[in-house]
């Protein structure tokens, strides 16, 4: 097959683990930055081009899309679907994930356990958005943050108060959600591929520190997941639409909590922590789902 891995650096940890993968299996790559793609949108056939060349005949595309260029990275991806590309992860899908409000509304009405989460506009809701989600300390995050960015442990009500104003000054959306505070600063990350979670790790926060993000410092190891966990991963890998997700969950006291599902997930932390494969159980997987306008959404919406 030919394989586009959609990304800003070839020299990646991810993007690189995956190319060697794809190429280990006898496929041929093309590491692709979306930001200097162009498209022909106007003909009958959709057509991209990349630095005067036109990309043709690919059969697969792996999105490693990052946050702070979602909109015209799934703009990109979005033009491979319609020219029958098999995408991993659908444009949709991504951008999906990727509205933090949107995504934990989703996973709520399917019952995937969440920590209480409130979001209000007005800033006369400060008090009662505090109280909604058990007062202090609370968590707020900024909906368009991802890796621990834009996230603040706000540990007494003035502190939240402040936050939520400054927030709020700012004419920035954002999420308040309950402090689970038996997680003791870990968190658990599954790596979902298809229907399975193929590795697992528990990361633990450095001291002072709440986020456990391993580039934040944070440490990671293997652990063994309960049916339940396992079963909430894959579930809201599912309901967000993507083949290939980092789920974030927490353990609570009233079962596992699902934190964020991310859409492209590294590799780097999970495969040192696990000694799996990662990279090798993708490509596998591409290679038995890969069909000529294999996609839901074809393009679409």
């Amino acid at each position: 097959m030919k394989i586009i891995i959609l990304s800003r650096n070839a020299r990646l940890y991810s993007t690189r683990r995956l190319a060697e993968a794809a190429e280990q299996r006898g496929h041929e790559v093309k590491v692709v930055d979306a930001l200097k793609c162009y498209m022909d949108i106007t003909s009958d056939r959709p057509a991209i081009f990349y630095k005067g060349e036109k990309l043709t005949g690919f059969d697969a595309i792996i999105p490693r899309i990052g946050a702070s260029i979602t909109k015209f990275g799934t703009a990109v991806l979005r033009q491979f679907e319609m020219m029958g590309v098999y995408p991993i992860n659908e444009s949709v899908a991504i951008t999906r994930s990727r509205d933090k409000l949107r995504s934990l509304q989703l996973l709520s009405r399917k019952g995937v356990g969440l920590p209480v989460t409130g979001f209000a506009h007005s800033v006369s809701d400060t008090e009662d958005i505090i109280n909604l989600v058990g007062g202090a300390p609370l968590v707020i995050k900024l909906i368009e943050g991802t890796q621990g960015r834009g996230v603040v442990l706000a540990e007494t009500p003035k502190a939240a108060e402040s936050v939520i104003d400054a927030f709020h000054e700012l004419d920035a959306n954002f999420i308040v959600q309950e402090f689970i505070r038996e997680a003791a600063g870990s968190d658990i990350r599954c790596f979902v591929v298809g229907d399975k979670v193929v590795a697992s790790m528990m990361r633990t926060a450095k001291e002072g520190e709440f986020r456990s993000n391993l580039h934040r410092g944070g440490e990671a190891h293997l652990v063994k997941l309960s049916k339940e966990e396992r079963a909430t991963a894959v579930n809201a890998a599912k309901i967000m639409g993507l083949h290939m997700a980092g789920v974030d969950i927490l353990r609570s006291n009233r079962g596992p909590v699902v934190m964020e599902v991310n859409s492209s997930p590294g590799l780097e932390g999970i495969e040192k922590a696990t000694g799996k494969d990662v990279a090798d159980i993708i490509i596998e997987f591409i290679e038995k789902h890969a069909r000529p306008h294999k996609t839901k959404t074809k393009g679409k919406g």
